[in-house]
């Protein structure tokens, strides 16, 4: 039996629900993995082949490597348990963030002092807000990425 998510159309949000958490149980069993020093260290030795040890799916494991953080969202992963990946490359959460909307860290402060996105036009998908779809990733990073 199916429920009936209303929250599937918020633009720009991933609801890490029990599907979603069953989905990345294991993409985020390995992020918790990274809390150990010795761990850090053989991932960051041969992230590969460390990955390779988790049962993680291939499009898990290729978004963890491209650190593509949205990819790992949509493939299950909990932020607060990528979060991990990000401290085990020296970057703080709001480096993290600003990458996921291709902001730079400044825009995506800047943003956030400002009190964050407008919820104008990002209610539901098919909006005009900055959230939308087709207006990602938003900010100079990720227009320099598009080009």
């Amino acid at each position: 039996m199916s429920l009936n998510k209303n929250y599937l159309d918020v633009p720009g949000t991933t609801i890490f629900d029990a599907e979603q958490s069953r989905k990345g149980y294991h993409l985020n069993q390995f992020c918790m993995s990274l809390m150990k020093a010795e761990n850090r260290a053989r991932f960051k030795a041969n992230e590969r082949a460390y990955l390779d040890e988790w049962a993680m799916t291939e499009e898990q494991k290729q978004a963890v490597l491209a650190r593509d953080l949205n990819r790992c969202i949509a493939a299950g992963g909990n932020i607060y348990f990528l979060a991990k990946i990000g401290a085990t490359d020296g970057k703080s959460f709001q480096q993290m963030a600003g990458s996921m909307t291709g902001m730079t860290e400044e825009e995506y402060r800047n943003m956030m002092v400002h009190g964050g996105r407008s919820a104008e036009g990002n209610r539901v998908i098919g909006e005009h807000g900055d959230a939308q779809a087709d207006r990602q990733p938003q900010g100079s990073a990720g227009r320099a990425a598009q080009k």
